[in-house]
């Protein structure tokens, strides 16, 4: 991968550079070392349940590529704190890197290449830099909060959000509709009804296809921080909205909407919140 993005004069607040696009790469290739071997893997056990043996190989990838991560930060950036989806908290300090190494277990069960690892970095609380890598498709989308690309063998494209404000222009996005049905309140139906259409099941990259303009709104439901935390520069320096269905931000996780742009966005929110 010959991209590089130039930093400027981005600090961590100790007048130490912010780690560069290289660095987030060589995370993420680090993980995928971990990730790609044991993708695609269920139909060659000979096992009476292979969907058990699947769980297993999917839990065994994140937590070795969990590892991986985390050990290339702590040998580099021994002050950091860390956030991980599989190890949980570690340190502290105002620098916190925020990791899911599969983000999509069950995509990855099923052998589809929407999962991803997320890969963020957070200043003060606020997301700053982010990454989610695809390694299946070789396709990395990152933003260091001035710029989102997406780098592929194909080159480095800039990624920009759709100029759609209309809801019945919009394409929606939700993983499932499931948690939806299991919620009070009529809020995404009313969303799903004043669209053109809802798609489901695409995961993280349904996110980074909101950032690259394919895909309008996503929602999701109780998100954790490691699942949105990298999204959310990637989004928001395409020119993408993300906050809480409160409005606040979305580092924490919760309820979470991504929109293409602020207009679009207030109206998902009003009709998500049945206002």
């Amino acid at each position: 991968m010959q991209a590089r993005l130039s930093l400027g004069a981005a600090r961590r607040g100790d007048d130490e550079a912010l780690p560069d696009f290289e660095f987030f790469r060589r995370l993420a290739d680090a993980a995928a070392a971990e990730t790609l071997p044991r993708f695609r893997t269920r139909g060659s056990h000979n096992a009476k349940n292979k969907t058990d043996i699947a769980y297993e190989l999917v839990s065994e990838a994140a937590h070795a590529a969990e590892k991986a991560i985390r050990g290339i930060i702590a040998a580099n950036y021994p002050m950091d704190a860390m956030l991980g989806d599989q190890f949980g908290p570690s340190g502290s300090g105002p620098v916190q890197w925020v990791i899911d190494p599969i983000n999509g277990a069950k995509a990855f069960l099923c052998g589809l290449p929407v999962w991803g690892t997320l890969i963020g970095l957070t200043i003060n609380g606020r997301a700053t830099m982010g990454m989610m890598s695809q390694p299946d498709t070789g396709e990395c989308f990152w933003s260091d909060g001035t710029r989102s690309v997406c780098c592929s063998a194909r080159g480095e494209t800039v990624l920009k959000t759709s100029g759609v404000q209309l809801l019945s222009e919009s394409i929606c996005h939700t993983n499932s509709p499931e948690p939806f049905a299991r919620r009070p309140g009529r809020g995404f139906a009313r969303l799903a009804s004043s669209v053109k259409f809802t798609r489901y099941g695409g995961d993280c990259y349904a996110f980074a296809m909101l950032a690259a303009g394919q895909i309008d709104l996503c929602v999701e439901l109780s998100l954790q921080a490691c699942n949105i935390a990298a999204l959310i520069p990637v989004i928001e320096a395409a020119g993408g909205v993300v906050t809480r269905f409160d409005g606040g931000r979305a580092e924490r996780g919760g309820n979470i909407l991504a929109s293409a742009n602020a207009i679009l966005h207030e109206a998902a929110l009003r009709v998500l919140n049945d206002i």
